[in-house]
């Protein structure tokens, strides 16, 4: 089975408050599942990595066969599919942390980069993520 993910990691300031937001859907759209948390002061971009991370980490709990993950963050998008080389030594680790679950994942992977428009429900779970201050661990 498909899952479609939809991620996004939200920064009110950069650094500010951050938190994630991650939907899953089937092939027909309906919603799966979906996650939401603070994670404290984070960059706009340490925010969409653990966004994907939390996704690639809760993805097993859907069953799926392959993952397709939507994503706003260019930069992110393009570290992973190898157009950009990640300079920023905390973006470093966190893109070997993908690389580490990706290897042992039991699904196939595939990411794409998708406009805001998009990705609002992600967002919106990332601004109720840290609106809501419940911390989740990535």
């Amino acid at each position: 089975m498909t899952i479609l993910a939809y991620t996004d990691g939200a920064a009110r300031g950069n650094p500010g408050e951050s938190g994630i937001g991650v939907v899953f859907k089937d092939e027909k759209g309906a919603i799966v599942t979906k996650l939401c948390g603070y994670i404290g002061e984070a960059t706009n971009n340490v925010a969409e990595y653990q966004a994907l991370i939390a996704c690639i980490k809760n993805a097993p709990k859907t069953k799926c066969s392959r993952l397709v993950v939507h994503s706003d963050s260019e930069l992110m998008v393009r570290q992973l599919l190898g157009e950009y080389k990640v300079k920023d030594p905390n973006l470093k680790l966190m893109f070997q942390k993908v690389q580490r679950l990706l290897a042992k994942a039991p699904f196939e992977f595939e990411i794409k980069h998708v406009g805001r428009e998009l990705n609002k429900e992600a967002d919106q779970l990332a601004n109720l993520g840290i609106d809501s201050r419940k911390p989740i661990r990535v």
